[in-house]
């Protein structure tokens, strides 16, 4: 499946962690998003492995685990890694594939660079990141 840079454009436009982000922003994000295709039962990201990117599903199915404990699935629209762009620290869970599937995949080091020049970008991803900590937060309260 190969996007064109405004098909990646307009796929990044739905995910909520780049709301309100110009198009001529969301252009640099595309420019180093990359489609990345896994066969199903395939780990994308392991639990406490140092997390290396944002990925974006466009195609398939996955499961979050968490200590062998399934945690959710995630389909088409649906992203994650988001928390490995802020601090590079080792996951809190792992993703493996349940059927063929195919990501947007953005490396952190790329996305550094976007983060150090776009201010509008940086700030999006705070406040994308902090909705879904308060989403799940409230989630968790007794």
């Amino acid at each position: 499946m190969a996007l064109s840079h405004d098909q990646k454009v307009e796929l990044l436009q739905t995910v909520d962690l780049f709301t309100g982000l110009a198009p001529d922003t969301l252009g640099r994000v595309a420019e180093v998003a990359h489609e990345v295709s896994y066969p199903a039962g395939r780990w994308i990201v392991r639990q406490g492995e140092v997390g290396t990117g944002f990925f974006l599903l466009l195609a398939g199915r996955t499961r979050v685990v968490r200590d062998d404990e399934q945690l959710a699935e995630l389909g088409p629209g649906d992203f994650f890694g988001e928390l490995s762009l802020l601090d590079q620290q080792p996951r809190v869970a792992s993703v493996v594939t349940t059927e063929a599937t195919e990501c947007l995949a953005i490396a952190s080091w790329d996305f550094d660079a976007l983060l150090e020049s776009q201010p509008a970008l940086t700030l999006a991803l705070l406040r994308g990141v902090a909705r879904r900590l308060r989403s799940a937060d409230v989630h968790h309260q007794p």
